[in-house]
């Protein structure tokens, strides 16, 4: 979740919103952030792959600008069925613009992202090379 970027905006528009991180001052953050504008949200500090998320229990799982693929079993989990995910990260292409991650821990291989959401019903997906070299994926679980 970070401090709030995409946490607090769906709020706002009058979503549910649970956000995870790891960073507690991050999760802090985001808390006060949303009290401040009145827009409630919950939060919860947790590595996920010491605490998974809940199984089958989110219309919606937006992860922006984060890769660890060891998650994708319990992302496609938590969804509901009809749940949509909404994912966008690099891809090994944003070396070549000198900025942001380089390790191949944090970058997608060409037409990767697609793979962990296969047998979803595959609404959008995109890989472009500027500004960023990222893959968006937008993807319902089948029910």
């Amino acid at each position: 979740m970070g401090r709030g970027r995409h946490a607090l905006p769906l709020a706002r528009a009058g979503y549910r919103t649970f956000g995870v991180d790891v960073k507690l001052d991050a999760v802090r953050d985001a808390v006060f952030a949303a009290r401040r504008a009145g827009t409630p949200i919950r939060a919860w500090c947790a590595d996920l792959t010491e605490h998974p998320l809940p199984a089958a229990r989110f219309e919606l799982v937006l992860v922006t600008r984060y890769l660890q693929r060891d998650l994708f079993p319990a992302i496609r989990a938590s969804l509901v069925p009809g749940g949509l995910v909404l994912y966008e990260t690099f891809t090994v292409r944003q070396r070549a613009l000198g900025v942001g991650p380089t390790s191949p821990d944090h970058l997608l291989q060409e037409g990767e992202l697609r793979t962990y959401f296969d047998d979803f019903e595959l609404l959008f997906y995109e890989e472009v090379l500027s500004p960023e070299a990222v893959a968006r994926l937008v993807a319902r679980k089948r029910s």
